[in-house]
């Protein structure tokens, strides 16, 4: 009796290139006891250059000033760097005043009141702002904009309307992708923690490596050619932090959660090049960019050529589409000290703003750079995902001058089982979803 033999899959095959990352790596850097003020300075030279090349087509007819050369009343256009002043933002003398308050004040989820104002700084001074044009709950400290509008007598600077960086230029979308292909993202995987599933990453480890389902999931899975995990792979025992040494049995029990993610990287490395990210919870430094992760963490996953560690925030290209994606701590920031209806909004605001990470080095932790800014964003990507949200969204974003963006929201897989795939040829993208309940 003859067995009809099912067709064999061969994996799509794709060209890879990271070299993009290199501007987020700490390499002959060194603390001396700099100061943060410097990489504000840098930022703000690099993007007061681009505003000021903008600001002859936006408004020409009016006059360009620094702070001090403010007149009353004479409009004109200034640029600068954006502070909030914030009622409820935390200061670490209030912390310090905390451990000895009766009653302990409650850390609310976002720092916003309706008294938040907005201050303009340049190297000359400062100038308070006001007018509807510019709205405290939009903007956050950190970010470089070019205003028109006039001093009053009061000494504040009424702002008429308000001009971004935007997006910056797209390098050019190949045209000759006949073929779907696809790039998987995850993140928060969070093993260790309570809330992890092993069953459920494993389901999608298999379908990746085309043993589940059939032929027509065997074929997409053929099409998958690269894996990302965007942070917050693993999750340690917080009562393991406790200052203490640890006993041999707890260093046995902190190294848990890296084994299982190495035994599972393994089997993706096996099949499919892989690039694994730092997270907040991750055994990497705090500050960002974030440096890759460890190679000796993976002993199983290493040896493979198809395995990298890369650095927090990401840049990289398959196939000559770019991807840019961090591991969400840039957004959740943003969530704290501004207000939108959507993650979304706030992805797309730090593209209009060319900057990964505005509120970086104010409310978020980021290493004293001396002579540039590694955040701000030259080249806008095809691809811009963030890891760690709680739940799926995206949105295609377009240019003014022709830029196409997809803007992925991408969710924690240890409560969603939800990984997302996005389609090289059209950028289109879905969800892989996967569940161990039993309806």
């Amino acid at each position: 009796m003859e067995i009809d033999s099912e067709k064999i899959h061969e994996r799509k095959q794709s060209d890879y290139n990271n070299l993009q990352d290199e501007r987020f790596e700490i390499q002959k850097e060194m603390y001396r006891g700099q100061q943060y003020s410097q990489i504000y300075f840098a930022r703000l030279h690099l993007m007061r250059t681009l505003l000021y090349s903008l600001a002859p087509t936006w408004k020409p007819h009016l006059p360009v000033c620094k702070v001090l050369g403010l007149e009353e009343g004479k409009e004109c256009i200034l640029v600068g760097t954006l502070f909030k002043h914030m009622k409820l933002k935390p200061c670490v003398l209030d912390e310090y005043s905390k451990e000895r308050s009766v009653t302990p004040l409650v850390k609310p989820h976002n720092f916003m009141h309706p008294d938040d104002n907005l201050i303009l700084e340049d190297e000359s001074g400062r100038v308070k702002l006001g007018g509807s044009a510019l709205s405290p709950a939009i903007y956050v400290t950190g970010v470089v904009v070019a205003l028109h509008g006039k001093e009053t007598s009061a000494g504040e600077f009424v702002v008429e309307d308000v001009l971004e960086a935007g997006l910056p230029p797209q390098i050019e979308r190949p045209l000759n992708l006949q073929e779907d292909k696809y790039v998987v993202l995850l993140s928060g995987l969070c093993i260790g923690s309570s809330s992890s599933n092993p069953l459920q990453f494993q389901l999608l480890v298999d379908h990746i490596n085309g043993y589940l389902g059939d032929e027509k999931v065997h074929a997409l899975a053929a099409q998958i050619v690269h894996v990302v995990i965007a942070g917050n792979s693993v999750e340690f025992p917080r009562k393991l932090f406790n200052g203490q040494n640890l006993a041999s049995k707890d260093q046995s029990t902190l190294y848990e959660p890296i084994k299982e993610l190495d035994i599972m990287l393994n089997q993706i490395a096996a099949g499919v090049s892989i690039d694994i990210m730092p997270g907040l919870n991750d055994p990497a430094n705090f500050a960002l960019p974030q440096q890759p992760l460890n190679r000796c963490l993976f002993p199983g996953s290493a040896p493979y050529n198809t395995f990298r560690s890369c650095t927090n925030p990401h840049s990289f290209d398959v196939d000559n589409i770019r991807f840019l994606g961090t591991s969400g701590q840039n957004i959740d920031d943003l969530d704290k000290y501004s207000e939108a209806e959507s993650k979304l909004d706030f992805v797309e605001r730090t593209l209009r703003w060319r900057h990964l990470a505005p509120t970086a080095p104010n409310t978020l932790g980021c290493y004293p750079f001396t002579d540039r800014d590694p955040f701000l964003i030259e080249t806008c990507p095809h691809v811009y995902f963030v890891g760690n949200q709680d739940k799926y969204d995206t949105r295609l974003l377009k240019g003014s001058e022709g830029q196409l963006v997809r803007l992925i929201c991408v969710p924690k897989f240890c409560e969603t089982g939800t990984a997302v795939a996005v389609n090289l040829r059209n950028l289109e993208c879905h969800t892989l979803s996967f569940s161990t309940q039993m309806n």
